[in-house]
């Protein structure tokens, strides 16, 4: 089990971080926020790239910081992942083995399995100055999975991808995803939909509720309406989106009071908005 205990961060006089305290099992979990929630900050946290102001990190009940060898079972994969582009894709994932401390025998093995499980085995000799965006975001996944950690930390994994690289990620976890703690920090409420079992919601720098995808989506519960475009809104709603129904723009709007006629099912976003808003 991975905890965070009364976590507090801050640079200067700036608080980023407020008492945050999670628990974590094996599973995938998804880290939502608005940019500049903190999602980033509490991820360098967990990988000891901050010193925290405050609070513990425990892995099996060991504080993180006093265990050296911790890192060396955490992958990640930062927001923005540089590589060597004038060496190989086989090149540049041996240069992170290295560092993950793999044994020289065993090396050639893991870097194949990992690039397997990306789809890029038949890139292996190519320089990464030739792949394209899709290409590198998974070669940086299988670095983060080189050594099978137990613990996977995803940075905005499918930010700039197109939906076919995004469902080729969500793909890939379930493959992954056995006896790990993986955890997706995300805007994209879509990207977590699917492949998630719990989710994790933050807003200036506090957790505003963690729970399971079912969790969320009963915070919306009897709180989504659809009314035609006109109809008088009161201030406290939010109005979700707006589209064409039947050749009539309609809207989704989230409220605490019923609007309209129409009753809606509820969706992890409508539950996410809810939360964020306070609905």
């Amino acid at each position: 089990m991975l905890e965070v205990i009364n976590l507090d961060k801050a640079f200067k006089k700036k608080e980023v971080l407020k008492n945050v305290s999670i628990s974590l099992k094996p599973g995938v979990y998804g880290l939502l926020g608005s940019n500049g929630a903190g999602k980033t900050t509490l991820i360098r946290c967990l990988v000891k790239l901050y010193h925290i102001n405050k609070g513990q990190i425990q892995y099996n009940g060991v504080d993180v910081i006093k265990n050296s060898a911790f890192t060396e079972n955490v992958g990640y994969l930062p927001q923005k992942f540089g590589l060597f582009k004038e060496l190989t894709v086989y090149d540049n994932l041996q240069y992170f083995g290295v560092l993950k401390k793999i044994p020289k025998g065993s090396m050639e093995a893991s870097i194949k399995a990992c690039l397997e499980i990306v789809n890029l085995k038949d890139k292996i000799n190519d320089r990464v100055s030739t792949l394209s965006g899709g290409m590198i975001r998974r070669l940086g996944i299988a670095q983060a999975l080189l050594g099978e950690p137990e613990i996977i930390i995803f940075d905005e994994p499918t930010a700039g991808l197109d939906p076919e690289e995004r469902l080729r990620f969500k793909n890939i976890l379930s493959t992954i995803k056995e006896n790990k703690i993986i955890v997706i920090s995300t805007h994209i409420v879509e990207d977590v939909e699917a492949c998630c079992d719990g989710l994790i919601i933050m807003n200036e720098g506090t957790i505003l509720k963690e729970g399971s995808c079912g969790e969320i989506i009963a915070m919306a519960e009897g709180k989504v309406f659809e009314v035609k475009e006109g109809t008088y809104i009161n201030p406290s709603c939010y109005i979700q989106k707006s589209y064409l129904k039947n050749g009539e723009r309609v809207l989704r709007i989230l409220s605490g009071k019923p609007v309209g006629d129409k009753q809606l099912e509820p969706t992890i976003e409508d539950g996410y908005m809810c939360i964020m808003k306070g609905i």
